[in-house]
């Protein structure tokens, strides 16, 4: 299993778009954890309550062929969650092992959660395909 580094990143502030330490929404931490894997992925700047928005971006993005699903977690992947029952999937955290992912929350911001508590909210485990070396 994968080592991750994210101590640095606990305790940010939930910041809606935010892409830095001074703060981070979900995708902004999935893409600083992303990018510290060797990923590359691309930005998305949707506000946090746009939910049906991100969810289109979401679904496009894990069927378009950018994203390889899992069928079990693993440590590194994104974790897709649905926080509105409206929409296929509007929050990302990413997996960091034993059961646990890390994901920027409105509510608490950078955060250590177990995937147990959320597992009715769980749409799906993915990968990025493509390597940057």
């Amino acid at each position: 299993m994968m080592s991750m580094e994210y101590d640095d990143l606990i305790g940010v502030p939930f910041v809606d778009g935010g892409r830095t330490k001074d703060g981070l929404d979900c995708w902004g931490l999935a893409m600083i954890l992303l990018g510290r894997q060797g990923y590359r992925v691309p930005d998305y700047p949707i506000q946090a309550t746009a939910v049906q928005e991100i969810a289109d971006v979401l679904k496009d993005g894990s069927e378009c062929g950018g994203y390889e699903r899992l069928n079990t977690p693993e440590c590194g992947c994104i974790v897709l969650l649905r926080l509105s029952m409206d929409v296929w999937a509007n929050h990302v955290g990413i997996c960091i092992g034993q059961g646990r992912f890390i994901h920027a929350y409105s509510k608490t911001g950078v955060c250590i959660d177990r995937l147990s508590r959320w597992r009715s909210r769980i749409v799906g485990y993915y990968r990025p395909r493509r390597l940057e070396s």
